[in-house]
């Protein structure tokens, strides 16, 4: 049988057998470890533990790629300028940055523009290094070169082995749009002048023909779960659908491998080679696609209690929405000015759902990390998604400091104390409780936290289940916040120690993220070998004695 046409008939039993599978409940995370699901025990630290507690609204930045700041389960939480007047293009509280009622974004331009897709970090360093490496011998290289020649050879085979997955995920979309049309135009052939429905399909013969076998089988899924009133409908359906993943593989080869693919110049027009730049980008902390900073938002902090959608985790929470991070990956310019602008706008604690393979300024991240840490902000960062250990492969930025000693190349010195970096955590139990294609690491994950099937925020007053690392690390923001709103003269390293030292552990042996194969027990994934608990945490906190004097934040 055409691989192509296996290809299909294995996404129809998939879809199938998710289908026939009882739905994993919304708030599934929000329960006690061992009720069904290894949750966070929020609600029983909201009916127990903060129950009459009093308590002190904490900023939370989120830096991502924007936030629907009107959407109705957000907007009561969104934080506002107190030393803004909206609209008057003038920088009133004199930040630098005009009518940041919201945030800032640091991926527009001065004239509304914003950068939507963008290149991977991958693709910057190989256009970055070719001129000097791509006819070099590396047996006379010096050591420095050799260092720099690594990076570079690692990034042209990463960029180079992607456009060649792109390209063949285009063909093979080809051969399986014309394999399912023909099969339709088969059935239409079939059908004759009958309706398309679940009657005539079961009196169409089929024995023996591929074609009439897959046209059925695809027309039943189908009609299953939409209303379909023709083949022609059917088929435009599916068109629809295939040509989303070939804009997902197209989008690869126009931007994010595309070594001629620079927004930068023509929409942020900022000096970009001035990596002490502060000043540019735009008031619009939304941006073209709000998405995903639209959903980490909510999970921290979405109007709890108020019969819509869902609840946040953090009880008394303002969203800031500082916008960095486009349709590829954050440059770390912008990631170094969206916490240092967090930072000087009271923000206590920074969600960074993101993350890439290459970091060309960490140093600059660094300094703006320690910068945080000097004003006792938390910062919470997301492992990353691709299934590996990030003890031997590292994913940017990461909580090591290091110290520049030539382009690219760093040498290890110490940690940020003020930084807690989360994988995910799967709704299942046993050995699949971590979530499949999460990174992980004994010495660079701390913790894991609910990561698959979170139902958030989404634009628009919408709401759906999104699933990453990027959807764990804002429930340990939200735990963060929680602690803070209820202890707020605990400081950030106290907070990072009363999450991570009351952890729910598990020790059983689990499939080992990004392998078919490996087991290990769940302890060796992270630091604590455990899962996040806010009633623990909460409990733990208040044991701790605070260490930093507090003045009320303003809202």
């Amino acid at each position: 049988m055409n691989r192509y046409l296996n290809v299909l008939i294995l996404f129809i039993v998939l879809v199938t057998v998710i289908n026939a599978q009882s739905p994993t409940p919304n708030d599934w995370y929000y329960g006690n470890p061992g009720e069904g699901f290894n949750g966070i025990s929020m609600r029983k630290a909201y009916a127990e533990f903060l129950k009459g507690k009093q308590t002190q609204t904490v900023i939370v930045a989120v830096i991502d790629s924007g936030i629907d700041v009107e959407h109705e389960d957000l907007k009561d939480n969104i934080w506002v300028n107190p030393g803004e007047i909206p609209g008057n293009g003038i920088d009133d509280d004199k930040n630098g940055y005009i009518d940041d009622v919201n945030g800032w974004n640091f991926i527009g331009g001065p004239d509304g523009k914003n950068v939507g897709p963008d290149s991977y970090e991958a693709t910057r360093v190989y256009g970055m290094l070719k001129y000097k490496f791509e006819n070099a011998v590396e047996a006379k290289l010096n050591k420095k070169q050799k260092v720099e020649f690594e990076i570079y050879t690692r990034a042209k085979q990463t960029v180079e082995k992607e456009i060649e997955k792109a390209k063949g995920s285009l063909n093979q979309l080809d051969a399986v749009e014309q394999k399912v049309m023909g099969s339709l135009d088969a059935l239409a052939t079939a059908l004759g002048n009958k309706s398309l429905n679940v009657e005539n399909l079961e009196s169409i013969d089929i024995s023996g023909n591929q074609q009439l076998t897959m046209a059925k089988a695809i027309a039943t899924q189908y009609m299953q779960n939409a209303d379909i009133q023709g083949i022609d409908e059917l088929k435009l359906t599916i068109k629809d659908e295939i040509n989303l993943d070939r804009k997902s593989s197209q989008d690869k080869l126009d931007y994010a491998y595309n070594l001629d693919f620079d927004p930068r110049k023509t929409i942020v027009k900022d000096n970009y080679k001035d990596v002490n730049e502060r000043i540019y980008g735009n008031n619009d902390v939304e941006g073209p696609d709000a998405l995903h900073g639209t959903h980490v938002g909510g999970i921290i902090g979405a109007v709890r209690n108020n019969d819509l959608g869902m609840d946040g985790v953090a009880p008394n929470v303002k969203l800031m929405s500082v916008r960095a991070v486009p349709d590829g990956d954050e440059r770390d310019k912008d990631v170094a000015n969206a916490i240092r602008y967090a930072v000087d706008n009271g923000a206590s604690i920074i969600n960074m759902s993101f993350g890439k393979g290459f970091g060309t300024h960490k140093q600059l991240v660094d300094d703006a990390v320690k910068y945080a840490e000097s004003k006792d902000v938390l910062l919470v960062h997301a492992a990353g998604n691709s299934g590996q250990n990030n003890d031997t492969t590292p994913n940017f930025p990461h909580a090591t400091f290091e110290k520049k000693a030539g382009f690219l190349f760093f040498k290890k010195i110490k940690k940020a104390k003020n930084w807690i970096e989360v994988g995910a955590l799967n709704y299942k139990d046993g050995e699949d409780a971590p979530a499949p294609f999460s990174n992980y690491g004994a010495k660079e994950v701390d913790i894991f936290a609910p990561g698959m099937k979170i139902y958030s925020t989404l634009p628009n007053n919408e709401y759906a289940p999104l699933q990453g690392t990027s959807m764990a690390a804002p429930v340990v923001a939200g735990v963060a916040a929680t602690i803070r709103a209820v202890y707020p003269r605990l400081t950030a390293v106290q907070v990072k120690e009363a999450i991570l030292m009351s952890v729910t552990p598990l020790k059983q042996e689990v499939k080992l993220p990004g392998s078919k194969t490996d087991k290990v027990n769940f302890s060796k994934l992270s630091v604590t070998g455990g899962t996040v608990n806010l009633d623990q945490a909460l409990q733990y906190a208040s044991k701790m004695p605070g260490k930093k004097k507090v003045k009320e934040v303003k809202a």
